[in-house]
């Protein structure tokens, strides 16, 4: 007997499987597209000449930017400042040196696919101090600073060949996974920067200091330091300015370091009152140490924050929301509308003008701005008896203040003449503006505080011969009645010293009224 087996061909017959379309790896992709030779067999097409040209491009490109990025910096001295050099990518080309926080200057040096930045890191002390002691090597810093930027720029040249060549070598052997592919890219990446660095030398325009372009708040730089060509014709006067600038920031950062702590009384109320800072970056640093190391509960600032009052300084007043307290400010004769506008649309500034009170941490405060504006040349200054009408309305607004049932604890203007008509409506009231500290009982009661300068009389201070002195107060109200008890005056030396003082001075309470004589009686008849 003969078997055969017959298929089971129901329903549950098995099909033979239809052929898959081969999937194509991501990578297998790539490599095809970038990778040379003849067309592969079968379904798979060779890319483009093009699109392999292509897809190198970009290897080489985006190698070389990481390379750069990660590696392509090198920190070098110019002078008596520590600066870092990097090269970046740019269509336009040119230098720029970046004076942080103060801005930037930038130069059409050259016109290549690369930028150069410098970026000053900090003046360093010994080598500051060196020239000071030293006036004689002012004669030969122009030559010191140039050998110091040849040798930083050498430096910077290898160490971007190794970064670029390096980048783009790395990313081209994780993109082909072939080592002749990979340097190759490398290489193209070599000549890429030799192309760059030819175009910069054949474009190369060493005029091009002599016309700078501002940037921040450097912007006001050609009025405080002169014209650059000026500078040129004039070194041996520019060089005497330099040493005396060189020694006055470099110790004005001394002494911001000096700050003295303190532990205030936890049961007080702590305001910190800063006026006149003039554009002075270092104000900031003093200011947020102060906030921390006393724990102050509102900042009052009495104006001439600015120097100026243009919008481009207004990036300078971006530190305040950091500063770790509450900010309450009133328009100074060197602070413009344009400024005022700026603070107010801050998180946690509070900006005082024609009367108008806030509270801020329990404290009642009103205020109002300077009603003149003395950078504007085309405005006739109205003098004393502009301050004190503006003193007229703000005492005024107070007095409604406390009708209205909500007395003001301290006043603020700037002016001390304004200040002064607020005499007999608030307890205390503060002021700034003649950079001098001063503190008296006014003949009704009111007691006038005057701060000196917490920017040291601001970036013009390096002018002059004097050093003038930071300083703030810090002061001490009754959390209950909020009236003040005591101050602390902070001084800095300011430019050009390196000391610090803090003093208190303690409120005298007032002497109680004389008794009424005792009348003796007669004895009766």
């Amino acid at each position: 007997m003969v078997r055969r087996r017959v298929g089971h061909t129901g329903p549950m017959a098995r099909q033979a499987p239809s052929p898959r379309r081969p999937r194509r790896p991501v990578r297998s992709v790539l490599r095809a597209l970038l990778r040379p030779g003849p067309a592969p067999a079968g379904p798979e097409r060779a890319p483009h000449p093009w699109a392999r040209a292509l897809g190198m491009t970009a290897v080489v490109l985006v190698g070389a930017w990481l390379g750069l990025l990660i590696v392509g910096n090198v920190r070098t001295p110019v002078g008596p400042m520590d600066t870092t050099m990097t090269l970046r990518p740019s269509l336009t080309g040119g230098t720029k040196i970046n004076v942080s926080p103060l801005g930037a200057l930038r130069l059409d040096s050259h016109v290549a696919p690369l930028r150069l930045d410098v970026d000053v890191d900090r003046l360093d002390p010994a080598r500051s101090q060196a020239l000071v002691d030293n006036p004689e090597r002012f004669s030969g810093l122009q030559d010191q600073v140039a050998a110091d930027v040849l040798d930083g720029t050498t430096g910077l040249a290898l160490r971007s060949c190794v970064a670029v060549v390096t980048g783009a070598t790395a990313l081209g052997l994780a993109v082909y996974r072939r080592p002749r592919r990979a340097l190759a890219a490398g290489g193209l990446a070599l000549a890429l920067l030799a192309a760059s660095a030819t175009s910069a030398a054949a474009t190369w325009n060493p005029k091009s200091v002599l016309e700078p372009k501002f940037d921040g708040l450097l912007t006001s730089a050609p009025s405080v330091v002169g014209n650059a060509r000026s500078i040129v014709t004039e070194f041996d006067v520019y060089q005497k300015e330099l040493a005396r600038l060189v020694t006055n920031v470099t110790k004005l950062y001394d002494a911001t370091s000096t700050l003295p702590a303190y532990a205030p009384d936890p049961d007080t109320l702590r305001v910190l009152h800063v006026s006149d800072i003039h554009l002075n970056p270092a104000a900031w640093h003093i200011i947020r140490s102060m906030v921390e190391q006393y724990r102050i509960d509102v900042i009052i600032d009495s104006g001439d924050t600015m120097d100026h009052g243009s919008a481009a300084e207004n990036g300078f007043l971006d530190a305040i929301p950091g500063l770790g307290a509450p900010y309450v400010w009133v328009r100074g004769n060197h602070d413009s509308r344009t400024t005022q506008e700026y603070l107010s649309r801050m998180k946690n500034v509070h900006v005082l003008d024609d009367g108008r009170a806030v509270t801020v941490a329990g404290i009642r405060i009103a205020g109002s701005g300077d009603p003149q504006f003395t950078p504007d040349r085309t405005v006739v200054a109205q003098g004393d008896p502009a301050e004190r009408m503006t003193g007229i309305r703000l005492a005024s607004a107070l007095r409604d203040q406390e009708r209205a049932g909500t007395p003001v604890d301290i006043a603020v203007a700037h002016n001390p003449a304004a200040a002064a008509e607020t005499d007999g409506t608030v307890p205390l009231v503060l002021a700034g503006h003649i950079h001098q500290r001063k503190n008296e009982v006014m003949e009704h009661g009111t007691r006038l505080k005057i701060e000196g300068s917490t920017g040291g009389g601001g970036l013009r201070a390096v002018q002059n011969e004097k050093p003038e002195k930071v300083r703030a107060s810090v002061l001490y109200l009754d959390r209950g009645n909020r009236r003040l008890q005591a101050w602390d005056e902070v001084t800095l030396g300011g430019l050009g010293l390196t000391t610090a003082e803090v003093s208190r001075h303690v409120v005298e309470p007032p002497a109680p009224a004389p008794a009424p004589p005792a009348t003796s009686s007669s004895p009766s008849p």
